[in-house]
């Protein structure tokens, strides 16, 4: 889909983005939707976690509707994560901090987190799947307390605007999903993930639901599932999680 064709709807207070884009595809929206939101009030981050939503930052969804064939979308979110760095590369001074992408679907400015993204999927009663694409920047705020250290734009002395970044985003998600190609151009999207991903062959420790496992970031595979190389010799996939690197690399 090209950039052209998407729609911009501008919200003020609301809920979530993500659930304002699924409400409308479940209303039968066509999708190709884009809508912001100044606030949002009940911004959520990967399992449930409340996303710190106060004016000044970028809260942004984009709704698709069969976007790919389901298998396809496994690897979805190394060309989102790739658009959303695009477009905040776009707008940093020169002599900012080293913007690299954390699996799965984080982005670090000196090694503190300044950008998270939520995909959510849903089968439409009607037929079809809707995929949400949420996308929250820390533009001039962050939050003070959360999981990892957290910075903004500004404090990187970027003078940019939520408006502003926005019209980045469109441009850089339009260019990254159409290489993506419904998954066909998975290869190329895997390799511009891997040059720009933190952590690559350095130890981490990922954190489960049921459990803590150490070992090395070794690489990622054809569905993004992050390949740890555990201290047994062994090779684990990991689909999800959280992930932490020690402090005596960062």
């Amino acid at each position: 889909m090209r950039g052209p064709d998407f729609r911009h709807v501008e919200l003020g207070d609301v809920a979530s983005t993500n659930a304002e884009c699924m409400d409308r595809a479940r209303a039968g929206d066509p999708g190709g939707l884009w809508i912001t939101a100044t606030r949002q009030t009940g911004g959520r981050g990967r399992r449930g976690r409340v996303w710190v939503s106060e004016p000044g930052n970028l809260y942004a969804s984009l709704l698709l509707i069969d976007p790919a064939a389901w298998e396809a979308m496994a690897s979805l979110p190394l060309a989102v994560t790739i658009a959303v760095h695009d477009a905040i590369s776009t707008v940093l001074p020169t002599d900012a901090g080293e913007l690299r992408i954390k699996w799965p679907n984080d982005l670090l400015l000196d090694g503190r987190k300044t950008a998270g993204i939520l995909i959510e999927a849903e089968r439409l009663p009607g037929g079809g799947t809707a995929v949400v694409i949420g996308c929250g920047v820390n533009v001039a705020h962050r939050p003070e307390a959360g999981l990892y250290p957290a910075t903004c734009l500004a404090e990187q002395g970027s003078a940019v605007t939520p408006h502003e970044l926005f019209a980045r985003l469109v441009v850089s998600m339009d260019l990254a999903l159409s290489k993506w190609d419904q998954g066909r151009g998975l290869s190329a999207i895997r390799d511009v993930w891997m040059t720009r991903a933190d952590g690559i062959g350095k130890p981490v420790t990922v954190n489960l639901p049921d459990r803590q496992i150490h070992g090395l970031f070794d690489s990622i595979d054809g569905e993004g599932r992050l390949i740890l190389a555990t201290p047994d010799g062994n090779k684990q996939m990991i689909a999800s999680g959280d992930v932490f690197f020690p402090r005596s690399w960062k």
